[in-house]
C-alpha cells in the first residue's frame, strides 16, 4: 500500500503538497499514507476538508478530520460551502464548488500538488456510467491519474487500489472512518453503478478490467491530443484569457482534430469541466464558417477578420462577485499592489464602467471581451479594470495562461 502511494508521487517529489480529506475511508487512508510519505521524505503536508453542509453531522465529521490532523501534526483547514441555491444538479454543483475551494486553498499555500482519494472502484464506476452515456474515447478514459486544472496539479495516487484494500489498511492502523449515507442512495448514478458490479462478474467484467479499459482509452486519447497540440500551433493564439483561432486553417483540419481543438478552447475559456455536445459543435462549426456570432458553453464566439475570437459571455458572469485575491470566474484574481481593499468587490466590468476606461481600445481586446473582464468596485464606483487599461495600482492574474492552454491539450 505504502509502496503504491510513494511510487505515484515519485516523479513529482513534492516538497509541499496537500490532501483533500472528507473523513471517508478512501480520503482518510490517503491522508495517512501522505503523512507517512511526508515524514519519510522531509516534505510539508497540508490537509483541507470541504464541508458542504448538506446533512446533519457534516460539521462534526470535518472537525474529526481536524483532530486526526492535530495528532499527526498536519495543518488543517475546513472550507464550508454556503452558496447552494437549490438550482441545478446538486452533486455536480457540490463537486464544482469543492474543486474551486480546494484550488483556492492550494494556490494560497503554494502547494506543488493536491492528492485525491479516488480508487480503482471509483474508476470502474465512472467507466460504467460513461458506457451508459454512449461515451467516446474521452469519456471511457475516465479519471486521469494526474491532471492540471484550475491552476492546480491534482494527483490520484491510489487509482489502481481497491476500496476494500484501503479499509483493510485503516483497520490495521486502528483508524475509524465515516461512511457518507448518500453512498447507499440509488437515486445517484454512481451508486447504481457501484451496486451493479457484482451482477457483472459472471460476464468476466471486474473493476480491474474496467480500469484496464480506461487505461487503454487514456492512451488513445493522449495520441489524439498530441495531434491536436501540433494542429493548435498553426491555428490558435491566446490573448488575456481569450482564444483566437485562424478560421481558414481551422476548417482545413481533420474533423476530429478541429472538433477537439474547438471543444478545448470553449472549455478552457469558460473554465468548465464539460464541453458541448456533438450537435452543438456542428452548429457552431456552421456559424464559424458563415462568420456569424454565436454563444456556447458560456462563451461568445465572434469573427474578427480572418480569426475567430472565443471570449467569455457577459451574461454568464454579470452577477458573479468575489473579494480581492479570490478566484473570479475560476480564472482571474484581482489584487491591489498595496493599500486597503476593504469593501472592494470584484465583478464583471460591464457597459457603464467600460466608458470610464479611456484607453480600452489600446488593449487589443474586443469590446465584448472587456465587458466580461474582471474589475474592482467599491460600491458602484469603479476602482480599477486592469484588462481594460485602467490599473490604478491593481493587477490581474490569470491562473490559466497561453502555456496552460497548449499544455492542457495533452495533460488530461
Amino acid at each position: 500500500m505504502k509502496f503504491q502511494f510513494n511510487s505515484a508521487l515519485a516523479s513529482d517529489a513534492p516538497g509541499r503538497f496537500g490532501v483533500a480529506c472528507s473523513g471517508g475511508g478512501d480520503s482518510l487512508a490517503t491522508l495517512l499514507l501522505a503523512a507517512d510519505y511526508a515524514r519519510d521524505n522531509g516534505a510539508e503536508l497540508f490537509c483541507i476538508t470541504v464541508d458542504h453542509g448538506l446533512r446533519a453531522g457534516s460539521d462534526a465529521e470535518a472537525a474529526g478530520v481536524g483532530e486526526i490532523c492535530t495528532r499527526l501534526n498536519i495543518p488543517h483547514e475546513i472550507a464550508r460551502w454556503t452558496s447552494w441555491d437549490g438550482q441545478g444538479n446538486l452533486q455536480d454543483e457540490a463537486r464544482r464548488a469543492r474543486y474551486g475551494m480546494i484550488a483556492d486553498w492550494a494556490q494560497r499555500l503554494t502547494l506543488d500538488l493536491v492528492c485525491l482519494g479516488h480508487t480503482a472502484d471509483d474508476q470502474a464506476e465512472t467507466v460504467l456510467m460513461q458506457i451508459a452515456r454512449s461515451a467516446g474515447v474521452d469519456g471511457l478514459a475516465a479519471m486521469a491519474p494526474k491532471r492540471d486544472h484550475l491552476g492546480v496539479t491534482w494527483l490520484r495516487p491510489l487509482l489502481q487500489t481497491r476500496r476494500e484494500s484501503l479499509r483493510a489498511y485503516l483497520r490495521e492502523e486502528g483508524q475509524d472512518w465515516t461512511d457518507d449515507p448518500s453512498n447507499e442512495d440509488e437515486r445517484f448514478d454512481r451508486i447504481k453503478a457501484r451496486n451493479i458490479m457484482d451482477a457483472l462478474k459472471p460476464l468476466g467484467v471486474s473493476a480491474e478490467k474496467l480500469c484496464t479499459l480506461a487505461g487503454n482509452m487514456a492512451d488513445a486519447r493522449h495520441a489524439l491530443n498530441q495531434q491536436v497540440w501540433h494542429f493548435a500551433g498553426d491555428v490558435a493564439l491566446v490573448q488575456e484569457g481569450d482564444v483566437l483561432l485562424h478560421r481558414e486553417n481551422l476548417m482545413r483540419g481533420h474533423f476530429e482534430t478541429r472538433r477537439r481543438l474547438l471543444r478545448h478552447a470553449l472549455t478552457w475559456v469558460s473554465a468548465s469541466d464539460y464541453g458541448p455536445r456533438q450537435r452543438e459543435l456542428m452548429n457552431l462549426f456552421k456559424a464559424v464558417k458563415e462568420e456569424r456570432t454565436a454563444t456556447l458553453c458560456g462563451c461568445l464566439i465572434a469573427a474578427e477578420g480572418e480569426r475567430v475570437r472565443i471570449s467569455r459571455e457577459f451574461s454568464v458572469v454579470e452577477r458573479l462577485t468575489t473579494a480581492p485575491g479570490e478566484l473570479w470566474d475560476n480564472r482571474w484574481r484581482l489584487m491591489p499592489e498595496e493599500g486597503d481593499a476593504t469593501g472592494v468587490t470584484i465583478r464583471a466590468l460591464g457597459e457603464e464602467a467600460l466608458q470610464l476606461c479611456p484607453d480600452w481600445r489600446d488593449t487589443g481586446l474586443s469590446r465584448a471581451s472587456l465587458l466580461a473582464s474582471p474589475a474592482a468596485f467599491r460600491g458602484d464606483a469603479l476602482l480599477a479594470a486592469p484588462l481594460a487599461g485602467l490599473d490604478n495600482g491593481w493587477r490581474a492574474e490569470n491562473t490559466c495562461d497561453e502555456k496552460d492552454f497548449f499544455n492542457s491539450l495533452v495533460s488530461h
